[in-house]
């Protein structure tokens, strides 16, 4: 499907990619991976053809559709599901052209080619998807234009499934989708049919919807088989078996040069001596691959107050009088609180955010809180109200307007912002920095309570992880939203679901709100909400029960991912065969045949067991429905 073949590539003096090579075959999903700035959106342009490399080739099937989502959102007069219609042009042709034809021959070929392409289902998976990205039958009838640009970036990423390309580009999707959408996507790409390249610092949908990882480092393209936690795992060993090489051969080096000095002055042993620095000469250095560092995060420890924080009393919140979007809340904070934040998004997590950190007055209800206490807020906005102009040594001296540099620069550092970065304007910082002097402004102050309203968006990996040490690390309370579910399930002991105008906690984990959602999502709500009232030990009774008797389908749905796991990884070996281009040798044409027939059989098996796989899975959640139901 797509090959990238010894591709250089830089941008004024600074390198990107040095004969860099990779192969894509078809219906692999790929994750694309590395620092920030390392050049993996430079690398989607590429193979759209945006821009082409110094030297080397990116070659894509030449029959091949490729679906992305530009920079540029649909705003149109026309509803969401008609916007996502139209956006297959050649359905759109087809359904005009069988108005207005009036020949017998060119009639019977535009209807049969219709419903080759599934004309027959469209609306209704239009409006799957557009569900499955947060827009339920009201606001698929609204017109486009009336959506803001975050939300029509989802119209534009809904367009792009809808039309299923050959080859599916998709750079940071979840930057503009909540933890419901970010949920529902990763279920459609594990089922996506079709070659799938993505570019994410989401550690959970890197696991759980991508087949390889494709890891861009020191110039390179690496590829590995599995998930991102298998990389990690794969890359340690690898970092581990060039140290000890790199070691052994230092000594080996050093045990010659040694010879070479003690010898090389005595007639006797001058031919031994010249021999051995021949073959030092000869010994090329073990080239390492360097551990990336990563600047870590480092939240000033707060001062503690006696709990609550704060204290909701019947209070609701909204921009406007009598039209609040939130109302009767009761809730309490304490210091040792860490709170997830669930719903969909405009369901009110921002509004709640807001209120918390005093951005908002209450319309009604009373808010007890210390005197003293301090608040620390991060949002997404906040990045766009920074002074481009200003340096961030600018930024923290209103902070610290009494200090000397010296200290300011100090503060500074502890952020990542040393000399080179503290003097530079805002506009030149990259996302990942811009949210770093963010979160130095939120937790100038030590405050005992941490609003984080999406900290990860401009953040890779590596730095989602460091983040996530330091909020284990703080000692306040801390809020979070965020669509990234590693981050939650690392940092957060409880979940409160924003929905329907209220804020209330809900009993059980990230797993757990996945089979929630799928139930909400399913129809069951109403029932649910018919549901009479049972006491807490009947309520795990049950749910123990209902575990036992799922428990057996359950282990069929584990064997089934395991045997296609299996199958996967069967197939990543006929792949790698197939990449080497030795087998290509002349005399070695029934070799290549065999593999060849092989890995085609092993495709009809995966397809097969993936298909049980899904079957499996979906019965099991619809059954884990019904029981808590």
């Amino acid at each position: 499907m797509l090959h990238i073949n010894d591709i250089t590539y830089r941008i004024g003096d600074r390198l990107l990619f040095e004969q860099a090579t990779v192969s894509i075959p078809p219906g692999h999903k790929v994750g694309l991976v590395g620092q920030n700035g390392a050049g993996k959106s430079t690398l989607l342009k590429m193979i759209l053809k945006e821009i082409g490399p110094e030297s080397g080739e990116v070659k894509v099937r030449p029959s091949a559709f490729i679906g992305h989502v530009g920079q540029e959102a649909p705003g149109g007069p026309e509803s969401l599901l008609e916007t996502v219609l139209l956006s297959n042009k050649e359905l759109t042709k087809l359904n005009a052209e069988a108005e207005t034809a009036t020949d017998p021959e060119r009639i019977a070929e535009i209807h049969i080619r219709l419903a080759d392409i599934g004309a027959h289902t469209a609306e209704s998976r239009a409006a799957i998807i557009l569900s499955g990205l947060g827009f339920d039958d009201e606001a698929q009838r609204r017109p486009c234009s009336s959506y803001s640009g975050g939300w029509r970036m989802r119209v534009a990423l809904a367009c792009v499934l809808f039309n299923q390309p050959d080859l599916l580009l998709l750079d940071e999707p979840t930057n503009y989708l909540d933890l419901e959408g970010v949920i529902w996507l990763e279920n459609f790409l594990r089922t996506y049919p079709y070659t799938v390249v993505i570019v994410s610092h989401d550690r959970d949908l890197l696991n759980k919807a991508v087949t390889h990882i494709i890891h861009l480092e020191n110039l390179k393209l690496n590829s590995y088989t599995g998930g991102y936690d298998r990389f990690e795992e794969l890359r340690r060993q690898k970092l581990e078996q060039q140290m000890a090489l790199k070691t052994k051969q230092e000594a080996e080096r050093k045990h010659i040069q040694s010879f070479v000095d003690r010898f090389k002055a005595k007639a006797s042993k001058a031919k031994q001596a010249q021999s051995r620095v021949k073959a030092l000469e000869r010994m090329k250095p073990i080239v390492t691959m360097m551990e990336a560092h990563t600047i870590p995060f480092r939240f000033p420890k707060p001062d503690p107050l006696s709990s609550p924080l704060i204290a909701l009393e019947n209070v609701s919140v909204g921009y406007a009088e009598n039209k609040p979007v939130l109302k009767n809340l009761d809730l309490r904070l304490d210091m040792d609180d860490r709170i997830g934040l669930l719903g969909a998004n405009g369901n009110g997590k921002s509004t709640f955010a807001k209120l918390l950190a005093g951005k908002l007055a209450p319309l009604d209800g009373r808010i007890s809180k210390p005197r003293t206490l301090g608040v620390g807020y991060f949002a997404q906005h906040q990045l766009d109200e920074l002074n481009p102009k200003y340096t961030p040594l600018d930024v923290m001296k209103n902070l610290m307007p009494d200090a000397i540099e010296s200290k300011v620069r100090a503060c500074l550092g502890g952020f990542g912002f040393g000399i080179d970065k503290a003097d530079r304007p805002i506009e030149s910082l990259s996302g990942g920095e811009k949210a770093r002097l963010m979160f130095a402004v939120a937790t100038f102050h030590k405050p005992q309570i941490l609003l984080l309203d999406e900290p990860t968006n401009h953040l890779d990996v590596d730095s989602r992880e460091a983040l996530a040490h330091a909020i284990n690390e703080y000692d306040g309370a801390v809020i979070l939203i965020s669509h990234d579910r590693h981050l939650v399930s690392a940092c957060v002991d409880n979940l409160w679901i924003v929905d329907s105008g209220d804020v209330k906690p809900f009993d059980g984990d990230l797993d757990d709100y996945k089979t929630y959602l799928l139930r909400e999502r399913s129809g069951n709500k109403a029932e649910k909400q018919k549901r009479p009232s049972v006491d807490k030990k009947t309520e795990r009774k049950n749910a123990a029960e209902a575990r036992k008797k799922l428990a057996p389908l359950k282990k069929q749905v584990q064997d089934a991912e395991a045997k296609v796991t299996k199958l996967m990884g069967l197939k990543a070996r006929f792949d790698e065969a197939l990449a080497d281009a030795s087998l290509y040798d002349q005399g070695r044409e029934n070799e290549v045949a065999d593999i060849t027939k092989k890995a085609g059989e092993l495709d009809e098996l995966i397809e097969a067991a993936e298909l049980k796989w899904l079957e499996l899975e979906e019965k099991y959640v619809s059954e884990q429905a019904k029981a808590q139901g």
